[in-house]
């Protein structure tokens, strides 16, 4: 069944424009609580937190969500602004029947979105997402007053996040010495992020943390880290760290200013993981990486013993493939990194704890760790089409063929719909940057052409 709402990463769009707008959202509650209802079947009230980040829209989303749970017969607890691993850990804790995030990510403020965890903390299955959509159709199914849900607030909800945060960084470590640099891209841990690496005894400066509303991921955070690149320079750091708005995706960069993707920190959080292991166990057998993982990265991993598989694109696609298999570690060029003995999701937090943790235990530091592994050239353009809009022409296939000739060995290519926007990605990768570059704007122009 395909899905009209729900795309990789929950529901999302720009504000005001279906689907979301209050009615829809409130709907959306309401279904996802009568979902919720039907699969417990306790007779009890299930509980919902209700997370949110730092857009100004998400005022208007939280009611309308809350209102629609509470219709259904379901509890809520509100969060306020927090992380969306921070929803996931607390709903876990908080023993909750469903956790919900609003936020659109790395979008900027126009755009917002639902997301939902399931009791144990992970992303729900396609066919819950199915019913709900199924749900969402069906006529509504309002509970008398006597059994409205009720809402409250979890005051505490981002210091209990702080500490679980740090909970997963070595007791025996400290941070005691490091000066960090950290931008919250204006969003949901604008105030957490930096406490939690002060509280491990970093000196800190955090830039991005002025939330207004309107500015997350204007000009900051994982998406433009060129601002963090600036700062670290400029301000003698040791190093730095950026997340996007809802702070699930990490990026860093070091002394000099040099910027490290997801792929790279996800080997660096691989070979200290296998270094502290007499015997590799199963669960180090291999790293789950994406369409997207540059080929560099792949062949470093398997020098270094790992079996190495690719998901599509989405992390809920790359913890499907580390479920299967048993294996902990996997993640994205983009910085969604896995640490499945450390959390149930992707967390920029905890993932740039681990990459701190592999520099102390290692005695090295980022160029140190990375020393020999070039990443190949990637050139991705984002090719903006029309909703519903057959993009997928016979032209585009001939340029295509014509392109993986000239790239032969050397590189590969890659042409996805996005899940979360109306964009076609297109992705060369190649030895050559130069020949990357042509090829992907041959690539794009085609798509344009239809």
């Amino acid at each position: 069944m395909s899905r009209q709402y729900f795309g990789t990463d929950g529901v999302r769009g720009a504000v005001g424009q279906d689907p979301i707008t209050p009615d829809f959202v409130l709907r959306l509650g309401h279904a996802a609580g009568c979902a919720l209802r039907r699969s417990e079947r306790t007779g009890a009230h299930p509980t919902v937190l209700i997370g949110k980040d730092t857009r100004r829209s998400g005022y208007l989303l939280e009611s309308a969500l809350e209102s629609g749970f509470i219709s259904a017969g379901v509890d809520v607890v509100l969060l306020g602004p927090i992380p969306t691993p921070g929803v996931a850990y607390l709903t876990r804790a908080q023993r909750a029947s469903l956790g919900a995030v609003i936020s659109a990510s790395h979008n900027p403020h126009t755009d917002n979105g639902i997301k939902f965890f399931s009791a144990q903390g992970a992303k729900l299955p396609d066919a819950w997402e199915e019913e709900v959509e199924a749900l969402l159709t069906a006529p509504p199914q309002w509970v008398g007053s006597a059994a409205l849900g009720r809402a409250r607030r979890l005051d505490d909800a981002a210091g209990r996040y702080v500490e679980f945060c740090k909970s997963t960084f070595r007791n025996d470590l400290s941070l005691k010495g490091l000066k960090i640099v950290i931008d919250a891209a204006h969003g949901a841990a604008y105030q957490i992020a930096p406490m939690v690496l002060h509280e491990l005894g970093a000196d800190v400066t955090a830039i991005g943390a002025a939330p207004d509303g309107l500015n997350i991921n204007d000009g900051v955070g994982a998406t433009h880290p060129q601002a963090l690149m600036r700062a670290v320079r400029e301000q003698g750091a040791d190093l730095g760290i950026a997340l996007d708005g809802d702070a699930d995706r990490v990026q860093m960069v070091d002394a000099q200013g040099r910027l490290y993707d997801g792929d790279q920190l996800l080997y660096v959080i691989a070979i200290d993981r296998l270094a502290s292991h007499g015997e590799r166990p199963p669960e180090l057998a291999g790293v789950v990486g994406t369409l997207m993982t540059n080929l560099a990265i792949e062949r470093a991993l398997r020098e270094r013993g790992f079996d190495f598989v690719r998901a599509k694109v989405g992390d809920r696609y790359v913890m499907e493939e580390l479920l299967a298999r048993g294996w902990m570690l996997g993640g994205e060029g983009s910085g969604h990194l896995l640490v499945r003995d450390k959390h149930t999701t992707g967390d920029g937090i905890i993932s740039a704890l681990q990459v701190l943790q592999a520099c102390a235990t290692q005695g090295k530091n980022l160029p140190e760790l990375l020393a020999g592994i070039e990443l190949y050239p990637q050139t991705l353009v984002n090719v903006r089409i029309a909703s519903g809009q057959d993009w997928q022409s016979a032209r585009l296939q001939q340029v295509t063929r014509a392109a993986e000739a000239k790239l032969g060995a050397s590189g590969r290519i890659l042409i996805r719909a996005s899940g979360t926007e109306p964009l076609v990605r297109v992705m060369v990768e190649a030895q050559d940057g130069t020949l990357a570059q042509t090829l992907a704007g041959e690539l794009a122009a085609a798509i344009n052409q239809g």
